[in-house]
């Protein structure tokens, strides 16, 4: 099927058909997604996986009058599917415990433009994906490197449906492309970037970022741990926010006081010129206009000026405050993880790569972390390691490459100082769902190391 205006009016039968075999007492909520995805992988300075998968997926939530919940998931979306799925989660609400916090159903909204789709994306084909890897693999012969990765190309169709009228559909496309270059053993680079549109993606800068990476990655040298200066690439950066989301934003978190806008809301607690907002309207980033609730989305300013302000709401955290939720609701079978925030940005500076460089004189250069996870909430410590492009910075200038280090930071405590924000951004996503995180790369005064990983 394509992704057009026909998508609509399938997803929309589809979910009435759901909601017809309600039974009496019950209400309900039927989430319908469909994609179709063209995906190719390559290593080896070859493509060795080049496919295309097209699928769609109903999630049936049933609650009773007393809160009780049934969920089931298929991707059986025939009559009987539906159907069958429908009666299962009735079985399953008569399982469930009543839950006397559940906040009930959206009512009807109106939803904001989101400008997501691309008519060339959406019909790009397998040959556009192949040549563009020829066009990287010709980067790293270049310089006698291996060259590896993922491109990758979507339509998907998203249809919201409640017993209370409640309808919301949008349809959006996605390019992602992932670039990692091998020189040796311990010499690696990597890049990558996502769009709404093919076209929004530039390969060949891309290839040349992680060729360069790895290219001056060769031989790199052991250092002492302990605690630097740094310039955090904006792969490093996505995760700085990506954990301060994931390990605090909720205010879920805020109300179970496990978060670390804990005691901070109001007050400067990191540098001035740090600006986080989420934004799922902005085009730099996959749009989405309403939330897994049905919830219309609109941009939240987080932190401005270094000031926290407000953590991110669901129905559920609202009601307990007695406000409205801020559509950062999540589907069913995530709710327990509260809200989230899933278009996050970090406000740019005007520092070129080399400005960055020599705001900081001497010290780390760090391309991305990996395998990070939380140490402590409160502070939003992290422990976890760097990889693919890290380089000891001597006067302002990429000296020699260093060995991978352990870390173990306050990504609060990061941000309390900024000496440089970079004007490059890349968009990051988590590889499911439509958001992503678009960040700049950053020269911070200190940065804590712990350990070597080898």
């Amino acid at each position: 099927m394509s992704p057009a205006a026909t998508l609509r009016a399938w997803l929309r039968d589809r979910a009435h058909h759901a909601l017809a075999a309600v039974p009496a007492g019950l209400q309900a909520e039927v989430h319908l997604h469909y994609h179709e995805r063209g995906l190719t992988r390559f290593t080896r300075n070859g493509i060795h996986q080049h496919v295309h998968d097209s699928d769609g997926q109903a999630q049936v939530v049933l609650y009773d009058a007393e809160g009780r919940m049934g969920a089931v998931t298929t991707n059986r979306l025939d009559d009987a599917g539906l159907e069958a799925a429908v009666a299962r989660a009735a079985e399953l609400v008569r399982l469930a415990a009543p839950d006397p916090d559940f906040p009930g159903l959206t009512e009807p909204q109106t939803y904001p433009e989101a400008p997501g789709w691309d008519e060339a994306t959406a019909n790009l084909t397998p040959q556009a994906r192949a040549q563009a890897v020829q066009r990287i693999v010709a980067h790293a012969q270049a310089q006698d490197l291996q060259a590896a990765g993922a491109l990758s190309s979507q339509a998907r169709g998203r249809f919201l449906a409640n017993s209370r009228g409640l309808e919301a559909y949008t349809q959006g496309t996605a390019a992602e492309a992932i670039v990692v270059m091998q020189a040796d053993e311990d010499a690696w680079g990597r890049a990558q970037d996502a769009s709404v549109a093919w076209a929004g993606l530039d390969l060949d800068a891309l290839a040349a970022e992680a060729a360069d990476l790895a290219a001056r990655g060769r031989d790199p040298r052991p250092i002492e741990p302990g605690e630097y200066p740094v310039v955090l690439a904006p792969y490093a950066v996505a995760d700085l926010l990506n954990m301060l989301n994931f390990h605090g934003l909720s205010a879920r978190a805020v109300q179970e006081g496990r978060s670390w806008l804990n005691g901070r809301l109001g007050q400067r607690v990191m540098d001035p010129r740090v600006h986080i907002w989420d934004d799922p309207l902005s085009p730099a980033t996959l749009p989405l206009p309403f939330d897994g609730e049905g919830v219309p989305k609109a941009r939240l300013d987080i932190v401005r000026a270094g000031v926290p302000l407000t953590p991110v709401y669901d129905r559920r955290s609202a009601a307990q405050e007695g406000r409205a939720s801020t559509g950062h609701g999540l589907p069913p079978g995530m709710r327990d993880f509260g809200a989230l925030a899933g278009h996050l940005f970090l406000g740019s500076g005007d520092a070129s790569g080399e400005a960055l460089l020599r705001a900081i004189g001497r010290g780390l250069f760090v391309n991305r972390f990996w395998y990070t996870r939380l140490v402590h909430p409160r502070d939003c410590v992290i422990t976890g390691m760097t990889r693919d492009g890290v380089f000891w910075v001597e006067d302002g200038e990429l000296a020699y490459p260093v060995k991978n280090l352990r870390f173990t930071q306050s990504y609060v405590t990061a941000l309390a100082e900024v000496l440089a924000i970079g004007a490059a951004t890349r968009l990051v996503t988590a590889g499911f769902g439509w958001g992503g995180t678009r960040a700049p790369a950053l020269a911070l005064p200190a940065f804590r190391f712990t350990g070597r990983t080898a």
